[in-house]
C-alpha cells in the first residue's frame, strides 16, 4: 500500500477536478512551494497511484449523445479473455467490465441514436458465445468528482442555514 497523506489527497483531488491544472495553481490552494507541489506529483506518478491524465469529453456535441450499458451472458466455460475480445472488436465500446454472478459483463456503449445502439447490440449478440443481453439506457449521469467541482465553484453547493 504507497504511502499517501492528506495532501497528497488533496493533491490529487485538485488534479481530479483539472488534470491541465499547473503546479504553481495547486501550490496556491495547498500552501505548498511550486517545487514541493512537483515533487510530490512526481512521486505519485512513480508508485503508480497517479497512472495518467486524461480529457473529459462532451459526447453529445460530437453527435454520440446516447449511452447504455448492455449486459452480456455466456456459457459458464467462456475465458475471461474471450469475453473482453468480444466486446472490445466493436468501435462504439467504451468499457467493458467482467463482474461475478449474473451477467457475466456490463458494456458501456457510446452511439448516436436508438438505431445505431440497435445495431451495436445486433453485433454483441452475433459476437462470440454470447447467450443473452439486457440493455439500460442511461437518461443522465452524475460522478462525484463531478459533484464536489460543481460544489467548490458554486454550483449546487447547499448554501447552509440563513438568517441570523
Amino acid at each position: 500500500m504507497p504511502d499517501v497523506d492528506d495532501i497528497d489527497h488533496q493533491v490529487l483531488r485538485l488534479l481530479r477536478e483539472d488534470g491541465r491544472r499547473t503546479f504553481s495553481e495547486m501550490a496556491d490552494r495547498i500552501g505548498l512551494s511550486v517545487a514541493a507541489v512537483k515533487r510530490r506529483v512526481d512521486r505519485l506518478r512513480d508508485i503508480g497511484v497517479i497512472t495518467g491524465f486524461s480529457v473529459q469529453i462532451d459526447y453529445a456535441k460530437l453527435g454520440w449523445g446516447i449511452e447504455a450499458f448492455t449486459e452480456l451472458r455466456y456459457p459458464g466455460t467462456t475465458p475471461v479473455s474471450e469475453i473482453v475480445r468480444t466486446a472490445t472488436d466493436v468501435a462504439e465500446v467504451q468499457a467493458v467490465y467482467t463482474i461475478a454472478g449474473d451477467p457475466d459483463a456490463l458494456i458501456h456503449v457510446r452511439v448516436r441514436d436508438l438505431g445505431h445502439l440497435q445495431l451495436v447490440i445486433d453485433r454483441l449478440r452475433r459476437a462470440g458465445d454470447v447467450t443473452g443481453t439486457k440493455t439500460l439506457l442511461v437518461l443522465g449521469s452524475w460522478t462525484r468528482d463531478a459533484i464536489r467541482s460543481a460544489d467548490l465553484h458554486g454550483l449546487g453547493a447547499d448554501p447552509g442555514p440563513t438568517g441570523p
